[in-house]
């Protein structure tokens, strides 16, 4: 079925910039776009990136953009999102490909270590569908087990994903108060995605910056592109990441 894709997510818990930002870029471009959940039931973001409660004085750096604010309010009043498959209803034969935001909220391990859902990401990447994946997305992949090699299916994949001090340093900014509210797992998101490459050079890291891409400016942004894989950093990659998973998209089909 040409464009459509889908885009699981967790009961609770995923980052809605990293979600709705794609969403409302592959929304536009007249993608279709299908969600999916554990049990099929409407999921919701992290609450925290949404208000920033909680973040204090960081709350501007912390929490979801104004234009990602927008997009979610406009992601989750769709049909698409209310009407979500189970994980276990997904076909990939169905799509051209699929689409796994991060989030860093303990509400998130429903999603990253769903072995259905394993299997099914799996499955498009043996039928080189078009794979994009940002932040803990990446540890998702990295989790998906090709059946042939009994490798991840990263393996021999050039990827980044969310770096190890940009988790730690969200970590040390806000341990005081809010504990390991930024350590899903004890071992960081680029220790278990580099854990699982052929070679550690495959990871690529790019220059950091606080400030986050845009439509017209993907100055700060980075993005890994490897045939039918799309990966990347943080929400502050996302409109980049987007565009170039359509691009991808566009190509593969």
């Amino acid at each position: 079925m040409m464009n459509v894709i889908v885009i699981p997510v967790p009961h609770y818990g995923f980052d809605p910039t990293e979600a709705a930002v794609p969403w409302d870029y592959l929304d536009k471009q007249g993608v279709e776009i299908v969600f999916a959940t554990p049990d099929g039931q409407m999921a919701s973001a992290d609450e925290r990136l949404l208000t920033g409660r909680g973040f204090g004085p960081l709350k501007k750096f912390l929490m979801a953009d104004s234009n990602a604010l927008t997009n979610y309010r406009r992601m989750i009043a769709s049909e698409s999102f209310k009407r979500p498959l189970r994980y276990a209803d997904i076909d990939p034969s169905d799509f051209e490909g699929v689409l796994l935001p991060g989030g860093h909220d303990k509400g998130m391990k429903t999603y990253l270590e769903s072995q259905v859902l394993q299997e099914k990401v799996s499955e498009f990447f043996l039928t080189e569908k078009t794979v994009g994946a940002i932040c803990h997305g990446t540890v998702l992949a990295a989790r998906s087990i090709n059946s042939k090699t009994n490798k991840s299916v990263l393996y021999d994949y050039e990827t980044t994903s969310l770096l190890k001090v940009q988790e730690m340093g969200a970590y040390y900014l806000t341990a005081l108060w809010l504990k390991d509210y930024y350590r899903t797992y004890s071992i960081t998101v680029e220790g278990e995605v580099k854990s699982v490459l052929k070679n550690v050079r495959q990871f690529q890291s790019g220059s950091l910056s606080m400030n986050r891409d845009s439509l017209e400016n993907e100055g700060p942004a980075f993005v890994v592109e490897d045939r039918n894989y799309v990966s990347a950093r943080w929400p502050g990659d996302a409109h980049t990441f987007a565009k170039k998973f359509y691009q991808r998209l566009k190509q593969n089909y």
